[in-house]
C-alpha cells in the first residue's frame, strides 16, 4: 500500500531551524512513497472579499476573479486531500503560530470542501488522516498556559476531520492535549 506525506514547514528560519530539522527527520521516518513539500515561507495570500464571496458562490457561477482567488486554496486542499499523513514543522512566535501557518489554515478550512455544516454542527471531511506537528518554542513550554499554538493546531485540524494529531517539541517529546 502506498503512502503520501504532506510536509509543511512554517518557520521563518532556515539555518539552525529546530522545527525544520525535526520535521525533515519525521518525514524521513514515515518511509512514504510520495512526499508533497510545502514551504509556507514562500508566501500565501490572505483572505479577502473576492475569496470569501467565491467560497459562498456555487462553482458554476463563479467569476474568473473568484476562480483565481480560490486557485491557491484549491491547490492546498488537493495536497491535503492526497496526504495520508501531514507533518508540520513550525516555530512558535509570540506564544502562537506564525502568520503564514494561519494563512494556510484560512486557505484550507473551506465549508463544503474540508468541513460541512450539519444539523449537529460542523463535521470535518478529512477523516482517516494523521498529523504530526513539531513546534520549536524558543523556551515556552508546550502545553503551558502560554502555549496558544498546540491546542489551536490540534483543534483546527480536528475541525477539518484530522483527529489523530501528535504534537512534539523540538526534541521529539510528545505533549498531551490540554483539557478544555
Amino acid at each position: 500500500m502506498s503512502s503520501t506525506v504532506l510536509h509543511i514547514d512554517a518557520s521563518a528560519r532556515f539555518a539552525d531551524s529546530a522545527s525544520r530539522a525535526k520535521s525533515s527527520e519525521l518525514v524521513a521516518s514515515q518511509n512514504a512513497d510520495t512526499v508533497i513539500r510545502r514551504d509556507l515561507t514562500e508566501g500565501l495570500p490572505f483572505l479577502d472579499e473576492t475569496f470569501t464571496s467565491a467560497t459562498f458562490t456555487p462553482e458554476e457561477n463563479r467569476t474568473e476573479a473568484q476562480k483565481a482567488a480560490l486557485a491557491v486554496s484549491d491547490e492546498l486542499v488537493a495536497e491535503l486531500q492526497a496526504a495520508d499523513t501531514i507533518v508540520i514543522g513550525t516555530a512558535m512566535y509570540n506564544f502562537a503560530i506564525p502568520a503564514v501557518l494561519k494563512a494556510w489554515i484560512d486557505q484550507i478550512a473551506r465549508a463544503g470542501v474540508t468541513f460541512a455544516y450539519t444539523e449537529n454542527g460542523p463535521k470535518g471531511l478529512l477523516e482517516g488522516k494523521k498529523a504530526i506537528i513539531t513546534i520549536a518554542t524558543g523556551g515556552t513550554p508546550l502545553g503551558s498556559d502560554y502555549d496558544f499554538a498546540s491546542n489551536y493546531l490540534r483543534f483546527v485540524l480536528g475541525f477539518v476531520g484530522i483527529t489523530d494529531v501528535t504534537i512534539l517539541d523540538k526534541d521529539g517529546n510528545a505533549i498531551e492535549a490540554r483539557a478544555a
